[in-house]
């Protein structure tokens, strides 16, 4: 077996695998004697969150699904941390834990203490979140780009790194080159991957825009999309209505009062994200968004009662 498969195979386990070091590896069950992977008790106060995380949404369910979890099992996948000095440490996964953790009220948890300068531990909170985080895809191509340039990998290093084809990396990262609007709508899940790598083909921004508003207004399929761009039937013109983050009034500003009351009220009963979308003839869906099979069962149970 050459360097290389040993390489892939080792750096395909995750993150344990590329920390199995004892010279990375600070946490002691005893005061002469490093041990790999051994566990300290650490106070949650003194654990700060990493800076270098990709994932910057967490999902308000999913984290109080996790709380109720730990609450009643504890943390059954330690954090890992590095020590920054004196009884201080700062994450270098496990952020969801943490947060969930905080929640839970917990005054202490399990963690693994590594030892890793700031490019270091860049590279291991990337890769331990591309390899076990539900990251959306365009989280997945600024994780695989930011690998690429701060940490100076080729894309077939990345590609061994990972253990990933490097043609699925290529793909993650064209998506960065589609408008703004469009990764938003990526990151949101209006669209799904398939959408978005068709629309990178699509020709010039105008192009791409106008079939992605048409994407949204008809529920077009990957399949719709591209024949309509094999076709080349759509004018390279801007579209008057483009579709804006989430987080943006406007994205609401077609639905009436009474819609935009029962979409709040929805999403309050249901306590998830819920998506109203009304087409210019008066045609829409409601979307409910659900984060796991436990997540999509409580949401049927309240919608039964």
């Amino acid at each position: 077996m050459n360097s290389n498969t040993k390489k892939r195979s080792a750096l395909g386990k995750g993150l344990s695998a590329l920390l199995e070091n004892a010279n990375t590896d600070i946490t002691t069950k005893s005061a002469s004697t490093d041990v790999v992977g051994s566990i300290a008790m650490l106070p949650i106060s003194n654990i700060e969150a990493n800076p270098f995380n990709p994932r910057s949404n967490f999902e308000k369910a999913s984290l109080e699904e996790l709380r109720q979890s730990i609450s009643v099992h504890g943390i059954i996948q330690p954090l890992t941390v590095r020590k920054l000095g004196r009884d201080r440490y700062q994450l270098i996964s496990g952020e969801r834990r943490f947060r969930a953790s905080q929640l839970a009220e917990l005054t202490e948890v399990p963690a693994y203490i590594r030892v890793a300068n700031d490019q270091s531990m860049l590279e291991m909170a990337l890769v331990e979140n591309i390899q076990r985080e539900d990251l959306n895809s365009i989280e997945v191509a600024i994780s695989y780009q930011r690998l690429i340039d701060e940490c100076n990998l080729t894309q077939d290093q990345l590609s061994q790194k990972i253990s990933k084809s490097r043609s699925s990396i290529t793909n993650h990262i064209r998506l960065l080159k589609l408008p703004a609007d469009i990764q938003a709508g990526v990151r949101d899940n209006l669209i799904s991957m398939g959408h978005a790598r068709a629309l990178v083909s699509a020709g010039e921004e105008p192009v791409q825009l106008s079939i992605f508003n048409k994407i949204l207004l008809e529920s077009l399929s990957v399949r719709d999309v591209e024949i309509l761009i094999k076709q080349g039937h759509i004018k390279e013109e801007p579209v008057e209505e483009t579709y804006v983050p989430k987080d943006k009034e406007a994205l609401t500003s077609e639905l009436s009062s009474n819609q935009i009351v029962f979409k709040e009220h929805l999403a309050d009963k249901l306590s998830s994200k819920i998506e109203l979308k009304k087409s210019t003839g008066g045609s829409g869906k409601i979307i409910i968004n659900f984060s796991s099979d436990v997540d999509f069962n409580r949401i049927i149970e309240i919608l039964n009662k």
